[in-house]
Formats: structure tokens, C-alpha cells, sequence
């Protein structure tokens, strides 16, 4: 038999598969061990045939198999083709996806402790033993009879010798048991309510036929009873299912949900679980203990058999978009998955992406809307504050008087308040009033952002650190002054003002711990009064039922980012974060800060009003030709070389220049320049920009990815549709 190996080598000269003599034992899926070479390295059976066209003198032997089971499915290997020809990726890139990098490297092993059994008469045996021998005759008093005991717990409170004298007079037996190392979720009640009738309408809809669904449901509607109910029928069935979330930080509240609804049935996947927590669910969920599976991004390339149903909860969300390498798009191979196992794929979301609401009003995807609050409770109204007016009257600082008397109303009637400032650190640059100079990265071409805590200027791209500055490097001046507030100064000052209130802090300098967002969540739910302030990851999902109020500090952070979506993410960024408060019983109040308080997206996101946004939205898009009408293509050059980066970008935009005269139809726009951000990590980039049309698009996109393999001596990255073009 002859087996098709993918070699475990990151290196796109021996990238493609290579055929194996292979014994009967091997099967498709397996890690098997090759000689390549002058060495023997691991590889992933990716078929099994029974003729090769390789000359059978230069054909060589699978050495032996890693493991006695498969670990990778045939329908990843199914996704493996069809990412390498979508995405123009390395084999081996894709295969490494689907098992952890713990587990290749084998650095990880089963849990495994030994437990004794109190087989025989501990009491009869006592008898036998000498006095003095007081170990003995501890242990003897203290195990009963058909109990079990950790072994370790034993010898280190009556010695080693003890446990092995009850062991070997047949009194004790041992036993290996393997333990699974369960990741912490929050201990809450969940309760199964019964469904509303434009819930259950969508329950029904989406179990009704293998259809893509967009579930489009204001904050607070019950979209995740909707989940769950859907997933109950789904496991009732003999099926099982993905439950995809955007931020690691919502997933402990929804494996907490899903636990108490599904009990052990569920496993958790995502990158902030230890090695052995995820090690141990990813082996759950292969070997078929586990038929619910909630995580982040990764999750989607689970090894869940016999798929029922993909729900991608905020759908609209960016990081669903992988933007390192290797590159995907999460809903990509979610239909992919969805197809295969001929299953439904949920999209739901209370601000959907434009492109996929276009897609359910054209009949593309099926619509279903949950359009109000549960039991008719209000939305949270929005008050809007002019912070150029409250500067006018005197108030220069970082609250408004209208926040402000909020917070000591929701303070005083013992609530919580969640504020929201999209930025980390204390502010985001330093500097000099007297000069104008301003702290840069030495590696990378960007600001660094001030952390009084540490007292250290921070690069929020490559991670270096800097003392900070007290003095101006250039002109010697004093005259030193901070830039635009992020999360630490907002805690700071609130810190000042109640100083009996618990104020907690939620970004990625707070949340780099284990089970930090656990611990954070959980004591700001505990906390009334409480104060959370956060970045986008406070934004979504969360559901504390005594948040009565928002507190948006500044909303125009991403307002007029060099993106054609900024508008389109504020808005959803702000009306994720309105949902947060008013829902229970208590009605929900929402400051919104803003310099620019007539922008159009602040009328819309005041209403809840979607739909008007997207029609303003989308009239916008077609005028000026942005998605979802063409396709967006950045190809993205780096290297520490600048003059190798400029001249290899200038020799493949010609070549693009003459793809462009072939199919000048296609193409609304191109062009060639430095990137926004022109160094990181001591690599300086370049990109070209372009902007094509549907008709053509895969033919034009599988040409580029042919002119850009010509150019190898710097890094080359295609980017389709980039959320990020900075």
C-alpha cells in the first residue's frame, strides 16, 4: 500500500506530498514517522492508494506511526485542499490547525494519578503490627474499608514505606486513573425558559432545512436560548455541534450557560487554556465524549464528527478574520463544514455585518429577527453629550456632568456601571510641549503608549519597553504632557472618586493570566456597587443583570480611522456596548461621549435604528465602490532590507499593471505605496492596494497569487478583504 505523506516542515520548497510504502496498519489521519533526507521526521497520512508513479528504487518506508489512532479527520483533510486552494496556503500550515501544537511537539501527556483501594481489613491487620511502628498504624486507623484514596495524599501524611507494606500484605491495591483537566467557568444558575414565539419561530426555521441563517436580534432578544434550543434538538438527534464566540473573555459566561444546560457534554477550545486543559478537551471531543463544542475562532476546526449544526455568534465580529499566518476566514470554513456534513450554519448578531444583512434581504442567506427585548423591556436610551460644549463650560476633564451624575445615581442606588474606553495603557503617547517630539518605537513605526503602573512607555506591536520620559530626549525640556486617555487612567480617576467602590479593569494587560478573565468577571458580578471598565472585550456578550449603566468616554476612537468601515464598526461597537445595561428589571442608561455629536452614525445608534444605517451605509459603499460591491486585495511586502522591499514591490505592481490591462473591466482601483504603519519588528512594509469586481474576481486572484510566488526574497502576504489596513 502506498501512503501520501505531508512532512511536518515549515518550508514551501517541500511543501507537497510525497508517497510512502506503508504497512496495513496505517490509516488516513495518522502521524507517521519518515526518513527525509538525512533524518527521520514526523509527516500526516493524507490518503492511502495502491499505485505510485514514483520509481519504486527511490520509494522508502513509513519508519512506524506516532499514535494508534487518527487524529486528523478526512473531512480536515477536505478543508486542507480547499484552504491551500482558496488561500493559496502551505499544506502543512493547514494540517498543523487541526491538532494542538502541544500535542505535535508531544510535550503534553494524559493526566494520570494513582489512586489506592482499601481492599482488605485494615482493622485485622492493624493487629499484626508492631507498636512502635506508629505510620503503620496511623494509616491503618485512617483508611476504610472499600474507599479509595490519592496515593500522593497518602505517602505524604504516613510515608511511602507505610503505603507499601498495606500494599504488599494485600490490604491496599493501586490504581491509574486518567483525569481530564476541565477548564474553570463562572458558577451561575441557568435556567431553560420557555420560548417566545418569534424565538421558537427561529428554533423551528433553523432545524427546518441545511440552509445559512442570519439571526438578527437586538441585544437582550435571547439569541443564546435560541442557540441552545437549537443545539438540544441537534444532540437529541445523534448530532453534534459549534458554538463559535468572538473574545476569550465571553467564553467562560457561555461555557457557564452551556454547562448547566448540557452538563460534561460540552468542551471548551481556545488559545487562553493551559497546554493540558486543552489538550484534554480536544481529545474529548475526538474520541466522542464531548458533543458540544463552544470556543473562539480555532474552535471551527474542532474534530467533531457527524456535525449537526455551526452557530457564529457576533458574527460581524473582525477577529473572526485570522490576520497572521496562516491567513482564513472563520465563516469561510464554516460554510465549508456546514456543506460537508450538509448541516445549518447560524450567523447571528444585533449589528450584522453590512455584506451579510445584504446577503439575507437578496434570499441568500434565510432572515430571521428577534427585534425586541425579552418580556418587552426597553432598550437603554442614549443620551449623547457634546465634550466640545462641556469644554466650553469649563469641564476639561475626562467624565461629562451628565456621566458623572449617572455614576453617583448608580452608585448610590447600589448598581454597577460599565465604561468603555477602546484604549489600553494610561494614555497613548508622551510628549514634549516645548520640541513637539514624541516617543516612538525604536523597532516599530508607532507611538508608544504610557503605563503608569509600571512606569514604562510600551509598544503595543512588538511588546519592547522603555523608561519613561521625563526629560525630552531632544530639546532637554521638562515640559513633558500625556496624550488621549486609555483604561488605566479612567480606573485611576475613578479610583479617586470612590474610594470604597470596587472598580475593576478589563483589557490585555489585565487579562494575561490564567483564568484572569474568570476571576474578573466574576468579582465585578458579585460587587454592588461595582465599576468595570474595559475595552472592546467588555463590549459583547456579557449579561449582568444589575448593570444599569454605560458610559461610552470616547466614541469616536474609531470613527475616523483611514478605513472604509470605521463608521461601520462604531456602530457596532457602541450599540454591543448600549446593550450591556438595562437587562432586567431596572431600566438601562447610556452616556455616549463625543466630540462630533451630529455625525449621521450617532443618530442611527441613538435609535437602535440598524436598518436606516445600513441603507445609508450601503448607498455609500455602491457610490464609491467598496465591499461588499468589488473585493478588496492588499498585498503586503516586508523586510529588513528596505531598498530589496521598495524594488520588489515596484516589479510586481508592473507585473499587476499588465494583469489589470487584461481584465480592465474588473479592476476600480490600484495602487502602490508605503503602508500606514511602515515598520514593524525592524521589518520596513510596503503594500499595493486594489480594488476588483465580482465578475472576475477568482480568476484574478489565483493569477496574483501566481505573480506574487515569483517574488521570494522578502515576505509576501495576500490579504482578501483585510480588516485591518494599517
Amino acid at each position: 500500500m502506498i501512503a501520501e505523506v505531508i512532512v511536518d516542515i515549515t518550508n514551501s520548497m517541500v511543501d507537497k506530498i510525497f508517497d510512502y510504502y506503508a504497512s496495513e496498519d496505517v490509516t488516513v489521519g495518522q502521524r507517521v514517522i519518515v526518513p527525509f533526507g538525512k533524518r527521520n521526521i514526523q509527516g500526516f497520512v493524507i490518503n492511502l492508494k495502491q499505485e505510485t508513479t514514483v520509481d519504486e528504487e527511490k520509494l522508502k518506508n513509513i519508519i512506524s506511526t506516532v499514535d494508534d489512532y487518527p487524529l486528523i479527520l478526512p473531512e480536515h483533510i477536505e478543508i486542507m485542499h480547499f484552504m491551500v486552494k482558496k488561500y493559496h496556503l502551505r499544506f502543512v500550515d493547514c494540517l498543523r490547525l487541526f491538532i494542538p501544537a502541544q500535542l505535535r511537539s508531544e510535550n503534553v501527556k494524559p493526566l494520570v494519578k494513582t489512586y489506592i483501594i482499601v481492599s482488605g481489613d485494615p482493622q485485622k491487620f492493624k493487629k499484626t503490627v508492631r507498636s512502635n511502628a506508629k505510620n503503620l498504624l496511623a494509616l491503618c486507623e485512617y483508611i476504610k474499608p472499600n474507599q479509595s484514596y490519592l496515593k500522593s495524599e497518602l505517602v505524604s501524611k504516613f510515608t511511602q514505606s507505610a503505603v507499601s507494606k498495606l500494599i504488599e500484605n494485600g490490604i491496599l491495591r493501586q490504581e491509574k486513573i486518567e483525569e481530564k483537566r476541565t477548564p474553570p467557568s463562572i458558577d451561575i444558575q441557568c435556567q431553560k425558559h420557555k420560548l417566545t414565539p418569534l424565538q421558537q419561530r427561529a428554533v423551528d426555521e433553523i432545524i427546518s432545512d441545511n440552509s445559512i441563517s442570519l439571526l438578527f436580534g437586538v441585544t437582550g432578544s435571547g439569541k443564546t436560548e435560541v442557540y441552545m434550543s437549537v443545539i438540544e434538538k441537534v444532540v437529541q438527534n445523534g448530532k453534534n455541534a459549534i458554538m463559535l464566540v468572538p473574545e476569550i473573555s465571553l467564553t467562560p459566561q457561555v461555557l457557564s450557560n452551556f454547562r448547566a444546560r448540557f452538563g460534561n457534554n460540552v468542551a471548551i477550545l481556545h488559545s487562553g487554556l493551559s497546554v493540558g486543559e486543552r489538550f484534554d478537551e480536544w481529545r474529548r471531543v475526538l474520541f466522542g465524549e464531548a458533543h458540544i463544542v463552544v470556543g473562539a475562532r480555532s474552535a471551527i476546526f474542532a474534530p467533531v464528527k457527524n456535525l449537526g449544526v455551526i452557530i457564529i455568534d457576533e458574527e460581524h465580529e473582525t477577529s473572526y478574520i485570522s490576520e497572521s499566518n496562516p491567513r482564513y476566514n472563520t465563516l469561510h470554513i464554516a460554510k465549508f463544514r456546514s456543506e460537508y456534513n450538509n448541516c445549518p450554519l447560524v450567523l447571528a448578531s444585533a449589528t450584522p455585518d453590512i455584506a451579510s444583512y445584504q446577503k439575507a434581504l437578496s434570499g441568500e442567506y434565510k432572515l430571521l429577527e428577534l427585534p425586541k427585548r425579552i418580556n418587552d423591556k426597553p432598550m437603554p436610551k442614549i443620551q449623547i453629550v457634546d465634550m466640545l460644549s462641556e469644554i466650553r463650560n469649563g469641564n476639561t476633564g475626562m467624565f461629562s456632568s451628565a456621566l458623572l451624575f449617572e455614576l453617583d445615581k448608580c452608585i448610590k442606588e447600589k448598581h454597577q456601571a460599565m465604561l468603555f474606553i477602546n484604549r489600553r495603557g494610561y494614555s497613548s503617547f508622551m510628549r514634549c510641549t516645548n520640541c513637539g517630539y514624541v516617543a516612538k518605537c525604536t523597532d516599530c513605526d508607532v507611538t508608544l503608549v504610557y503605563h503608569k503602573k509600571e512606569d514604562k512607555l510600551k509598544c503595543h506591536y512588538c511588546g519592547k519597553r522603555f523608561k519613561a520620559l521625563t526629560i525630552c530626549p531632544q530639546c532637554k525640556s521638562t515640559a513633558i504632557r500625556n496624550g488621549a486617555i486609555g483604561t488605566e487612567q479612567v480606573v485611576s480617576a475613578l479610583k479617586e472618586m470612590y474610594k470604597d467602590v470596587p472598580i475593576f479593569q478589563m483589557d490585555n494587560d489585565t487579562t494575561r493570566t490564567k483564568n484572569a478573565y474568570q476571576r474578573i468577571l466574576s468579582e465585578f458580578g458579585k460587587s454592588k456597587p461595582g465599576i468595570l471598565v474595559g475595552t472592546q472585550m467588555i463590549a459583547k456578550g456579557h449579561d449582568f443583570s444589575d448593570v444599569t449603566l454605560v458610559g461610552i468616554i470616547d466614541a469616536d476612537q474609531s470613527l475616523y480611522h483611514t478605513d472604509y468601515k470605521s463608521t461601520e464598526k462604531t456602530f457596532e461597537l457602541i450599540t454591543q456596548m448600549s446593550g450591556r445595561a438595562g437587562r432586567d428589571k431596572v431600566e438601562g442608561k447610556v452616556i455616549l461621549q463625543t466630540y462630533a455629536p451630529r455625525h449621521y452614525a450617532y443618530r442611527f445608534i441613538a435609535n437602535y435604528d440598524y436598518k436606516s444605517f445600513f441603507d445609508k451605509e450601503l448607498n455609500i459603499r455602491k457610490n464609491t465602490m467598496f465591499p461588499p460591491f468589488t473585493t478588496i486585495l492588499r498585498l503586503l511586502f516586508s523586510s529588513q532590507n528596505e531598498e530589496i522591499v521598495r524594488e520588489t514591490t515596484k516589479l510586481c505592481y508592473n507585473d499587476i499593471k499588465h494583469l489589470r490591462d487584461e481584465y480592465l473591466e474588473d479592476f476600480v482601483y490600484l495602487d502602490a505605496m508605503k503602508s500606514p504603519i511602515r515598520k514593524i519588528k525592524n521589518n520596513i512594509r510596503y503594500q499595493i492596494l486594489m480594488r476588483i469586481k465580482h465578475t472576475h474576481e477568482n480568476e484574478i486572484i489565483d493569477k496574483i497569487y501566481k505573480i506574487c510566488d515569483k517574488y521570494n526574497k522578502v515576505s509576501v502576504f495576500v490579504e482578501i478583504d483585510p480588516q485591518n489596513l494599517s
